[in-house]
């Protein structure tokens, strides 16, 4: 009912100052009760279609109609995410600032058969319920075993499974980050996060990133004066640099956090590709002042929201009770997937292919992009990503709008970071599309000197 009556006014139907019938005539007429009418009446007086007159009725609105207004952090954080809207639309053929490996580096494996053809005994009885809120329990176990093997002691109750990374980090948010709040991230670093921080209301504050870690000097000043929250941070295959800690920042790094008493959340999508023995924070601090934050999305399937954060049992168990509130639980589904592929032996097997992949099409695209006269740096574990810092007189966004107009998707330096323009012009390359032919030979015209 509120729906036609809003419709007749913003079409006219409905002229401005005139009186619609009275709860008891529209009830008569509706053949509903009077406080259907009554609650339909008041829903529309709040959205600007209705005015109430007291003892006189309801009247339309003599004042213009204005769209609703989304709050500020709405739309800050809307704009934060516009790299992110592209990666799921797909409107660019060229697409080397995909943040994610091709289907085709997925689909052509052997997992293809198994994410396409599941096997009905393994998705009979629970797997049509809610399930635990904490999330499939052999897959946890399995988590925990991995975590072992990268030197970090955790049982599976300090394993909460998400619907990927992105929710493990809003969870985290929400529970930690309250408006005002003062949150140190990478700079560059991982741009949706900086939205959902902006969503929070949180004052995000970048810290340098180098090719080894935070600038530890940096950090130390940030960290000096009012309080800080937290400290998000990629350790390994950094997006979108590409760099990776070294030991001597990450222990630095502890222990200005334990010294300043800041919680650390580590994200660490590309661990399944990395060597177990990598410097992680996680691993150095035993999961005490740190919360680890792991995916299979981007060594698996953009498809599978399957995620995971595990951190101290009493942060998790907290965050157990949000994800109740929210979502109530995640897929049965899923997570029955990825523990059967797991177990089987089937996602071991496609992470070795994978690996090499990256590895050749990493060496292709710094041998082909040194070649156009970009500086960048091969990433030293793996990773997808390529920091390729633009020449001189080169302008980053006149660069990308170029590239749109002829159908190539570019990632700007500026995106990534929180200020937007704060790093160096620069582009973040995903190896797997750096050397198609489309995109150099862009390039090549592109950079020419003079241009």
């Amino acid at each position: 009912m509120a729906g036609r009556l809003a419709a007749a006014v913003e079409e006219g139907r409905l002229r401005p100052g005139m009186r619609v019938a009275s709860v008891r005539a529209a009830a008569r007429e509706q053949g509903v009760s009077k406080n259907t009418v009554a609650d339909a009446y008041e829903r529309l007086v709040v959205s600007g279609h209705l005015e109430a007159r007291r003892g006189a009725g309801y009247y339309v609105t003599t004042q213009p109609l204005r769209p609703p207004s989304r709050r500020q952090e709405v739309d800050e954080a809307l704009n934060l995410v516009s790299l992110l809207r592209e990666q799921t639309e797909e409107h660019y053929i060229v697409r080397p600032g995909e943040g994610r490996p091709p289907p085709s580096w997925m689909e052509g494996s052997e997992l293809a058969r198994h994410l396409t053809q599941a096997s009905r005994a393994q998705y009979q009885g629970e797997a049509h319920s809610y399930g635990s809120s904490w999330g499939y329990g052999p897959l946890r176990e399995l988590i925990a075993v991995s975590l072992a093997e990268r030197s970090m002691g955790c049982a599976p109750g300090q394993v909460l499974l998400t619907q990927g990374a992105n929710h493990a980090l809003d969870l985290i948010i929400r529970h930690l980050v309250a408006p005002g709040d003062r949150v140190l991230v990478d700079d560059p670093g991982y741009y949706p996060l900086f939205a959902k921080l902006r969503l929070a209301k949180a004052e995000i504050v970048g810290v340098r990133r180098n090719a080894d870690g935070p600038d530890v000097e940096d950090l130390q000043a940030k960290l000096v004066g009012s309080p800080v929250r937290a400290f998000f941070t990629q350790s390994l295959a950094h997006n979108p640099t590409g760099g990776t800690l070294s030991p001597q920042v990450a222990l630095t790094v502890l222990q200005l956090a334990e010294r300043h008493g800041v919680q650390l959340v580590e994200d660490d999508p590309f661990a399944d590709l990395l060597p177990p023995s990598s410097t992680r924070l996680s691993a150095l601090d035993g999961l005490r002042r740190v919360l680890y934050v792991g995916t299979f999305s981007k060594t698996l399937s953009a498809s599978l929201r399957v995620g995971f954060v595990a951190g101290p049992a009493s942060l998790v168990a907290a965050l157990n009770d949000l994800k109740l509130l929210t979502v109530v639980s995640t897929s049965q589904y899923a997570e029955r997937l990825v523990a059967r592929l797991i177990e089987e032996g089937h996602y071991r097997r496609h992470l070795r292919r994978l690996a090499r992949r990256v590895d050749a099409a990493a060496t292709q695209a710094v041998q082909d992009l040194t070649a156009l006269g970009l500086a960048l740096a091969r990433p030293p574990d793996g990773g997808f990503y390529l920091w390729a810092r633009l020449p001189a007189g080169v302008e980053e966004e006149a660069l990308c709008r170029q590239a749109a107009a002829q159908g190539i998707f570019l990632a700007p330096g500026a995106v990534f970071s929180p200020e937007r323009g704060g790093s160096e012009p620069a582009l973040r390359i995903n190896v797997a599309h750096a050397s198609d032919t489309r995109f150099l030979d862009f390039l090549a015209h592109a950079l020419k000197p003079g241009r």
